[in-house]
């Protein structure tokens, strides 16, 4: 008999609010967040409701700025980058230092309110956490010699990102900013993340790291956040939609950038032979639902292969544990091991939802597709935003499957016979930013992967963002400006000699570093 699973104690989203207005009650007003400019915190912008993921209850939502009031804080923060550009190296080391050491202090916090406001299942919670933590106290440690005859830039950077990792990705990138001279404005993501990230501010904020954080929709603020003089620099990360239209207006303006989009990421099988390691690999791929930027829900596999692939893959995909990222046997017990909770929210799972049934019914193969009672939940809980393990064999050239990264636990699986169809199968995305090729014999994958469009390519094994001094960015439409990661990072956002070409992609030249 199946046991009746209950809540961890400690861990409601009541237990959550409560101790974020204990330890910041400065951005935390009775049942909202407060926006963050001119260095004070600002009960303005309309707050709209929010449901967790998690079970569909009530959490806080984004109060949202209008245009003008947007265009106030970007003004605001120009005058805080003007004065903090010229504070010394170690004294902006030293308050970065402090801010991370409050993070850490409050490091259970902030992943609580990552699992109620993206549903990420505790593990990989923290591990957003600590690699936000841990990358930023390795730029602290060697910031000098990345700055050295460099100055900030001439106005504050703006970051606008997706919700899936707000941070070990947005607040990485605000602290290192402010570490290399700037300023630094954040517009918190519409899907979630919020009540994190005015948590993260708030200890910033106290140490004096000049940071501005506010609500809105992105065509309201547009105009402030990329479209203003003041800004320095627009680093985005979301998708190729929005993307399109950032590029077009920084392009148009000569600003600097640094727009990581999407991409469909892919992972061949070619002449292989160790599928033990790959039915390693299997479940891995699927952490926090595939709804991260380095994500692999692409499989191009020769045909003469497919049988033993799917002896090493479909085995490995039935061990995937899904549910409530909080739902325990007794209410003291570890918080559970997950490989995914929810997606971003209920629409989202519909849309991939209808997007397989509609793959489906134009000729695609359903492989494998997990039952929602396979599921850990609470009793009666909403379960309108989880969607079980799917995987497709051939998703038709008219479906969003197969062409465009899902973002969320949809596989697909492509069969090719010769290595100019592997590569086009690789390729179907205009660009990505990671990939991976199993092939037994170095040499084919030495010939290969130069003609993998993708920033970084993986013999046999899966390649990340990455961390510290590892580098990223993208190729063909899955990245526009500046590439990031280690020093490309500081250079991104500061000036350097007169004439330097950074790395990146611009619509005049591309620079490989």
């Amino acid at each position: 008999m199946a046991t009746t699973l209950t809540l961890k104690a400690g861990t409601s989203w009541a237990d959550a609010w409560q101790r974020c207005l204990s330890v910041a009650p400065e951005a935390f007003q009775d049942d909202r967040v407060l926006n963050l400019w001119n260095s004070v915190w600002q009960a303005d912008g309309r707050a709209l409701p929010a449901t967790s993921p998690v079970d569909g209850s009530p959490i806080a939502g984004p109060p949202r700025l209008d245009r003008g009031t947007a265009h106030q804080a970007v003004s605001a923060s120009l005058d805080q980058h003007r004065a903090w550009r010229h504070v010394p190296l170690d004294e902006r080391r030293a308050r970065v230092a402090a801010t991370l050491d409050a993070l850490t202090e409050h490091r259970e916090l902030l992943a609580l309110l990552l699992v109620w406001e993206i549903g990420k299942p505790w593990r990989l919670a923290q591990a957003d956490v600590d690699r936000a933590i841990d990358g930023v106290r390795w730029y602290v440690d060697g910031i000098a010699p990345m700055v050295d005859g460099r100055a900030p830039l001439e106005g504050p950077v703006s970051n606008i990102a997706s919700w899936n990792y707000p941070m070990s990705v947005l607040v990485h990138a605000m602290l290192v900013q402010a570490l290399a001279g700037n300023a630094v404005i954040a517009k918190t993501p519409t899907d979630g993340g919020v009540a994190c990230l005015t948590l993260a501010c708030a200890l910033a904020a106290r140490e004096g790291i000049p940071a501005t954080l506010v609500s809105g929709s992105g065509g309201e603020l547009s105009e402030a956040l990329v479209r203003a003089p003041e800004i320095g620099c627009v680093s985005f990360v979301g998708g190729r939609d929005t993307g399109a239209a950032v590029a077009t207006a920084v392009a148009d303006l000569g600003k600097r950038h640094v727009l990581e989009q999407e991409g469909l990421n892919t992972w061949g099988i070619w002449n292989h032979s160790d599928w033990d390691a790959l039915a390693a690999v299997i479940p891995k791929l699927f952490d926090y639902g595939k709804q991260r930027c380095t994500a692999y829900p692409r499989f191009v596999v020769q045909r003469q292969l497919f049988d033993e692939f799917l002896a090493a893959y479909l085995p490995a995909v039935r061990t995937l544990r899904v549910g409530h990222p909080l739902a325990v046997e007794n209410s003291d017990d570890p918080f559970p091991q997950l490989d995914f909770g929810p997606v971003i929210n209920a629409a989202k799972a519909k849309e991939l939802r209808d997007q397989v049934a509609e793959a489906i019914d134009r000729g695609a193969v359903p492989l494998h597709r997990s039952s929602e009672t396979d599921g850990r939940f609470l009793p009666g809980q909403d379960i309108s935003a989880y969607v079980q393990p799917v995987t497709l064999l051939n998703p038709p050239p008219s479906s969003p499957l197969h062409h465009a990264e899902p973002f969320g636990p949809v596989d697909s699986i492509v069969l090719v016979d010769t290595e100019a169809e592997l590569l086009a199968a690789m390729n179907a995305s205009n660009g990505a930013l990671v990939a991976t090729l199993s092939t037994d014999d170095r040499a084919t994958f030495d010939r290969l992967a130069p003609q993998i469009r993708a920033f970084k390519v993986g013999h046999g094994k899966p390649r990340s963002r990455g961390d510290c001094d590892e580098l990223f960015g993208g190729f063909g439409a899955s990245w526009r400006g500046a590439f990031v990661g280690g020093e490309l990072l500081v250079r991104a956002v500061t000036q350097g000699p007169a004439g330097e070409r950074l790395p990146g992609n611009f619509p005049d030249y591309h620079l490989m570093p």
